[in-house]
């Protein structure tokens, strides 16, 4: 006779509650806490002739404080923005700096340029556990994010907008899924 486990799971402030039968586990939160992963597209960008470093427009700022008030109503909390250290992907991260107040601030990033392989990143997230945000390029920002996705076989086709945000989740055995999708021109 197989007896069937019912598994019941019920967030609380501080701990994960697992109720098996009569059993009770409690795991400490920050132990099974799933970390999640922004991904942004840096704002609208001027051309290289009007901008040789290439910094936002104002439709930029505009679009990406739009965004910054949306997710900070959500609310997205972060503990560090990381961006590539391109004007306009620092311009970016400064705003949502702004709205989004992360504790340990922003950070300019070795391998968030649109060229660098995504497997720097990659790697350097299994060691994170802290909710963090990227601030990059295309096609940097695709290829990390859907090959996150694939790991376990499938393939994701996940498309970037300027200053629109992708929120990964990671879980048990470094597995990723798309938590979130913020598209500037829903808003």
């Amino acid at each position: 006779m197989h007896l069937t486990t019912i598994i019941i799971c019920v967030w609380n402030q501080d701990c994960l509650i697992f109720r098996r039968k009569t059993s009770i586990y409690l795991y400490a939160h920050n132990i099974l806490k799933m970390m999640k992963l922004f991904l942004i597209q840096h704002a609208l960008a001027k051309s290289k002739e009007e901008d040789p470093e290439r910094g936002i427009t104002e439709e930029g700022y505009v679009i990406t404080r739009k965004i910054a008030s949306f997710a900070k109503q959500i609310p997205i909390e972060v503990r560090k923005i990381y961006h590539s250290g391109k004007k306009r992907a620092k311009e970016t991260a400064e705003i949502l700096k702004e709205y989004l107040e992360p504790t340990d601030g922003l950070e300019s990033a070795k391998g968030l340029s649109p060229l660098d392989s995504h497997l720097i990143w990659a790697g350097l997230l299994s060691n994170i556990n802290d909710n963090i945000m990227l601030i990059g390029h295309l096609p940097h920002m695709e290829k990390l994010c859907n090959f996150l996705l694939s790991k376990d076989g499938f393939k994701e086709d996940i498309k970037f907008k300027n200053s629109g945000i992708v929120c990964l989740e990671r879980y048990t055995g470094n597995r990723w899924i798309v938590n979130l999708e913020i598209n500037p021109e829903t808003l």
